[in-house]
C-alpha cells in the first residue's frame, strides 16, 4: 500500500513538473519569461567612455595653460599652485584617455614633477594632442 502511494505520488509529481516545465519553456520562447541570472550569457554592453570627451579635456588644457601664463608677478603663490595642480590633473586625464604612460600624479612637487610634466606634454604631442607650454 505504501509503495503504491509512493508510485502514485511520483507519477503525479512527474506530470505536474512536466506541465510546469513545458509552460516555462513556452514563456521563454515567447519572451514573457527570462532565464535565471546564472544561466544568462553576459550581454555585450557598449563601451562607456571613461571620463570626459577628449575635446573638452584639450580645451581645459588650453584654458589652464593660458591662465598659468597670465598669473601676475605679485599674485599669491596659492593661486599659482592651485592652477598648476588643476593643469596637472587635466594632463593626467588626457594621458589616461590617450593611453600615454605617466607618473605625474605620483611625483611630489618640485623639479622632478616639472620634468615629468614636460615629458607628459611631449608624449601627448606625439600622440596627436597639441599641449600648449
Amino acid at each position: 500500500m505504501v509503495t503504491s502511494l509512493l508510485h502514485l505520488g511520483a507519477i503525479v509529481g512527474g506530470v505536474v513538473g512536466s506541465v510546469a516545465l513545458a509552460g516555462y519553456v513556452a514563456r521563454l520562447v515567447f519572451g514573457s519569461a527570462e532565464l535565471p541570472r546564472v544561466l544568462r550569457r553576459r550581454q555585450e554592453q557598449p563601451a562607456v567612455p571613461a571620463g570626459r570627451p577628449l575635446e573638452r579635456v584639450a580645451a581645459d588644457l588650453r584654458r589652464l595653460s593660458a591662465q598659468l601664463v597670465r598669473v601676475p608677478a605679485g599674485a599669491p603663490m596659492a593661486r599659482r599652485r592651485g592652477l598648476q595642480a588643476a593643469y596637472d590633473d587635466v594632463l593626467v586625464e588626457a594621458a589616461r584617455l590617450l593611453e600615454v604612460p605617466q607618473t605625474l600624479d605620483a611625483v611630489p612637487p618640485g623639479r622632478a614633477r616639472d620634468v615629468e610634466r614636460l615629458r607628459v606634454q611631449t608624449a601627448l604631442a606625439t600622440a596627436g594632442l597639441v599641449v600648449p607650454d
